[in-house]
């Protein structure tokens, strides 16, 4: 008998300490963690959304297409470097798919899409395949990479301005407007927003028309 009211007891123990940690570090915690984002960082801690004429577009750590119904890239747009987050219903960018490629440097499959890749951007640009950056011919990690390298997005200048009908040194002097520099001017590469870039562009547009 002393013996199951011990095991009994051993076990209301268990509970109650199970439900403590369940209040504690399942609803309290979660809970002081988001007021106190929501109060410091409102922004970041909801995504850190893009809003245009007061809709949200995007998020700012999110790429996405800027493609036509014919999954075709659409010329008037800065575009995005490829994106391997693939799902049934979404051809990239897919944030419930987050991935890369995995493929090795030398699967013959990974070379094959940059070959592919690399003549597709050059013809679409009208540039020399050979000054192709390589983050318009790889995906990152995540397939949800929202920047491309300042080499890429000059690389497109002539295309976008030619498709808006702007001037080319407009639209260059907008991409340089919009290059974020090295994190503490030591940390990573420049990088463009393409997202920001666009949005920056479409109102450009609007500007000068």
């Amino acid at each position: 008998m002393s013996t199951a009211r011990t095991t009994v007891r051993q076990y209301w123990v268990a509970l109650r300490v199970l439900l403590v940690f369940t209040v504690a570090l399942g609803i309290a915690y979660p809970l002081v963690v988001t007021a106190i984002a929501q109060v410091a960082m409102p922004a970041r801690a909801n995504g850190s959304l893009v809003e245009m004429n007061g809709s949200a577009v995007g998020s700012s750590l999110i790429g996405q297409s800027f493609s036509g119904a014919d999954g075709d890239p659409l010329p008037e747009w800065f575009q995005p470097r490829p994106s391997a987050a693939t799902s049934a219903d979404q051809n990239g960018y897919d944030a419930a798919a987050s991935s890369g490629s995995n493929l090795g440097p030398n699967n013959p499959d990974l070379v094959a899409a940059i070959t592919e890749r690399r003549a597709d951007i050059a013809a679409f640009n009208g540039v020399d395949p050979s000054i192709v950056p390589a983050d318009a011919l790889t995906a990152s990690s995540s397939g949800l990479d929202p920047h491309i390298s300042p080499e890429y997005a000059l690389l497109q200048v002539d295309r976008v301005a030619e498709a808006r009908g702007l001037p080319a040194a407009t639209v260059h002097n907008l991409v340089e407007s919009i290059i974020q520099e090295r994190d503490l001017g030591m940390l990573g590469e420049p990088t463009v927003n393409v997202l920001q870039l666009n949005l920056a562009l479409e109102a450009l547009a609007e500007t000068d028309g």
